[in-house]
């Protein structure tokens, strides 16, 4: 019965591995960051607590880090992260910055509250048409023009008017491939010119592997048997492009000789 039970939980164990490989396989990372342009006052604090997007007509609620940013802080090339992780392939048409009502502004040592236009509520919506690819990762850089969002009217107040950007990338590739025999049961370490180290398994019964959101460069590939009959085998130079899956001819095991 104890046999029983330790099998069940390493069958269990690796059924989860691979269903857990096959959904990354499946997704799309996406990372969105917050920058900003220079501007003429203080500080520019807006409240952020929420950011969704439209992906093959379907609306998302993102796992967001909400709070109160001042975008001065992200500003000459610097910027914060406001979302990192995977979402459904497909087609983007739309990112929405959802924000509260704690935006202010300071202005001559003074915080003055920032009115935000009902039309807001919905969140600030950016218009974008691009495909995701399963297996790579890609990044949204939202520019939001402080000095352009700020209008001050005659009444001393502050409005909050929003003029933002957006642009994106690819920012990684994929390596994929099959094992021969797969009953060999490599693990695979994919090796980086700067010794960065990443590692997979092949599939026990396709031989199917993949490296996925992997950044661009040669790697070496190093394969090592988990069944001592097989030899080691090393592929050197595998190329990663951005935006690209480098698909490898079928990798033999050689038994040890």
């Amino acid at each position: 019965m104890k046999k029983l039970i330790s099998a069940l939980c390493v069958f269990a164990m690796v059924f989860m591995f691979f269903s857990c490989e096959e959904e990354k396989s499946n997704t799309t990372n996406l990372k969105i960051s917050l920058t900003d342009a220079p501007a003429d006052y203080q500080e520019i604090n807006i409240d952020i607590i929420g950011v969704e997007v439209i992906i093959n007509d379907t609306k998302i609620n993102l796992d967001a880090t909400a709070g109160v940013y001042n975008l001065l802080d992200f500003v000459n090339g610097k910027d914060t992260v406001l979302v990192d992780q995977p979402v459904p392939p497909g087609t983007i048409s739309q990112i929405r910055l959802i924000l509260g009502e704690n935006n202010t502004i300071k202005v001559n040592d003074e915080i003055i509250d920032l009115t935000t236009p009902s039309a807001q509520q919905s969140g600030l919506k950016l218009n974008v048409h691009a495909d995701f690819e399963p297996a790579f990762a890609y990044e949204y850089t939202i520019d939001f023009d402080a000095a352009k969002s700020i209008v001050h009217t005659g009444n001393d107040k502050y409005i909050l008017k929003p003029v933002l950007r957006v642009f994106t990338q690819a920012v990684s590739g994929a390596i994929k491939g099959i094992v021969d025999p797969a009953e060999s049961k490599p693990l695979i370490y994919a090796i980086s010119a700067a010794n960065d180290t990443v590692s997979t398994s092949a599939d026990t019964v396709s031989g199917n592997f993949a490296f996925l959101g992997m950044p661009e460069g040669l790697y070496d590939l190093e394969f090592e048997p988990g069944d001592t009959l097989f030899d080691e085998v090393t592929l050197d130079d595998v190329p990663v492009n951005i935006g690209e899956i480098t698909v490898l001819d079928t990798i033999p095991i050689p038994l040890k000789p």
